[in-house]
């Protein structure tokens, strides 16, 4: 750390710019599963880019010290049920397979759940994210956008579509394993 610099805690503060956006990302999860089921692919396409986009601008705002207790739960919160309301509705529509979304969502339970079990025998976890879970969900934002491309414009990509089905499964189960080993050896 350079000399002078400090460090700001996270403010306690409820309403923060970054907050608001994460709250709006998250208020737009049923709306994506809506337009969705409605077979409005193509302006859920638009608005996960968006949801993306602000991501990426809470992200921002955040690091440049507005951070806050409530944004460290609400944007990955909000990540969470975005990606898994889009496995699940995707599957649902049979535009991804649904083995896919049962090994996504299962891996988040397992992790969660293991945390929270863990946590209730008094035994205090820290997940760090990993590398390979980074490029898991980078992995998976891809295939939902690429789902959705595909599936709103009528478009036709089956070996890529395939290709990426399968390196989000291995990535999965990867991320799965990496964060099962962090846990059992204490983080």
């Amino acid at each position: 750390m350079p000399d002078g610099a400090r460090v700001v805690p996270p403010s306690t503060a409820l309403v923060t710019l970054p907050n608001i956006i994460s709250l709006a990302r998250l208020c737009a999860v049923p709306l994506a599963v809506w337009l969705i089921l409605q077979h409005r692919e193509a302006a859920a396409f638009v608005l996960f880019l968006l949801a993306g986009l602000s991501d990426a601008v809470d992200g921002w705002l955040a690091r440049r010290g507005r951070r806050s207790v409530l944004g460290a739960v609400l944007d990955p919160l909000a990540d969470k049920a975005l990606l898994v309301s889009m496995y699940v509705v995707l599957a649902s529509i049979e535009v991804l397979p649904d083995w896919l979304a049962i090994l996504v969502v299962f891996r988040d339970i397992l992790i969660v759940g293991g945390v929270g079990v863990l946590a209730f025998m008094g035994t205090r976890v820290t997940i760090r994210p990993l590398f390979v879970s980074k490029v898991n969900t980078a992995l998976q934002i891809l295939l939902v956008a690429f789902a959705l491309l595909l599936t709103g414009y009528r478009l036709q990509a089956p070996v890529a579509m395939e290709v990426l089905i399968w390196l989000v499964a291995a990535s999965t189960l990867a991320s799965g394993v990496a964060y099962l080993r962090q846990t059992v050896r204490g983080g």
